[in-house]
């Protein structure tokens, strides 16, 4: 029988989430930073199974951990993942014009802005996180409404960016919880 008098711990699913979306962030952005990466099965895979379903895991641990950013930014951008890579393998009936991947890219910029608000008083490395990531969502959209393939360029280098802040977030995180103190700053 458990001793009930003493709280279980739940781990931290943020390290998860975080990885998701660095690695998947990395693949797609190497793609859109002038095309270093095609945008191929690996990159869609990655997005289905790490950027999309490992995401969605984390949202909902968070959710159990009573963490509403959490749960609120990993479960979408885990949904960020699985639709981009609906409208790229072509599901039957769907696709994509121009001016609706610049608006859906412009929408997830307007939330990413919104949920960097919401860093502001945490750590520095998360900070990062969401202002390359609204930078990233801004250029994208502006590159897709315009057809300028080098304002894409440039939104590909600050996902890069991104991508990289977060698995460094990530790694720091799960270092700090191993060695019982903060090993690389974050």
């Amino acid at each position: 029988m458990a001793d009930e008098s003493q709280p279980t711990k739940t781990a931290n699913p943020a390290p998860l989430g975080l990885l998701g979306f660095g690695m998947t962030t990395v693949l797609l952005s190497l793609h859109n930073a002038g095309g270093i990466l095609a945008l191929d099965g690996i990159t869609l895979a990655m997005g289905i199974f790490v950027g999309g379903l490992a995401q969605v895991i984390a949202g909902l641990m968070e959710y159990k951990n009573g963490n509403t950013f959490g749960t609120v930014a990993f479960t979408l951008y885990g949904m960020f993942w699985l639709t981009f890579v609906a409208t790229h393998i072509g599901m039957p009936g769907m696709g994509f014009e121009e001016p609706s991947i610049a608006t859906y890219l412009l929408l997830w910029g307007i939330l990413t802005l919104f949920l960097f608000i919401g860093t502001l008083k945490g750590r520095v490395s998360l900070k990062i996180v969401f202002i390359t990531l609204t930078v990233t969502f801004f250029l994208l959209s502006a590159g897709h409404f315009t057809g300028v393939d080098a304002i894409v360029t440039a939104g590909g280098a600050v996902g890069l960016v991104c991508g990289l802040a977060a698995m460094y977030t990530a790694f720091a995180e799960v270092l700090a919880e191993q060695h019982g103190r903060e090993i690389l700053p974050f």
